[in-house]
């Protein structure tokens, strides 16, 4: 997640919002029911039988939301996990509810009565540069940091160059 800045949707996050949403997030983490789906549903409940994953933790690095999860041993969570030995690469995205209001160039800013649901993994998410990268080979196994094979370097000049926009 990324504040202040245009997303693939179109919507702005401002940061005061993440911030406190964020902040309202970490009791849900700390209750272990962090819980997200393999693609966005389109209810704004988290359905049990398509869990694939766990947040573990989330903090900030200017102005991004980073995290940590947890692949389970779910249906949803093998997918996920043959996806990733598989070498594919899949995005990270929030879900959420709340309004929005216009504003210049045809973006949408997000309202103060956002709530955030949780994220989800996806195969193209709103956040540019938005994706998972396997952290620990014990969890996955056969799968090392360089999930993203020869895309890789292309991954993270793209991740350059949107923190030199942003």
């Amino acid at each position: 997640q990324r504040a202040g800045a245009e997303n693939q949707n179109g919507r702005v996050y401002p940061k005061n919002i993440l911030e406190r949403e964020v902040n309202k997030y970490q009791q849900l983490i700390k209750e272990r029911r962090a819980l997200g789906e393999l693609d966005h549903p389109d209810s704004s409940v988290i359905n049990l039988k398509n869990v694939s994953h766990n947040i573990k933790e989330v903090h900030w690095e200017g102005n991004d939301v980073i995290g940590t999860v947890e692949i389970l041993p779910t249906p949803s969570g093998n997918i996920l996990k043959e996806l990733l030995r598989a070498g594919i690469l899949l995005g990270i995205s929030s879900r959420g509810m709340g309004s929005t209001q216009p504003m210049k160039d045809n973006k949408l800013l997000v309202g103060e009565d956002f709530e955030l649901i949780g994220w989800d993994f996806v195969s193209n998410p709103s956040t540019h540069g938005a994706f998972m990268t396997p952290m620990n080979e014990s969890v996955i196994k056969g799968i090392g940091t360089d999930v993203c094979g020869d895309f890789c370097k292309a991954q993270d000049l793209m991740r350059e160059i949107i923190t030199e926009l942003v």
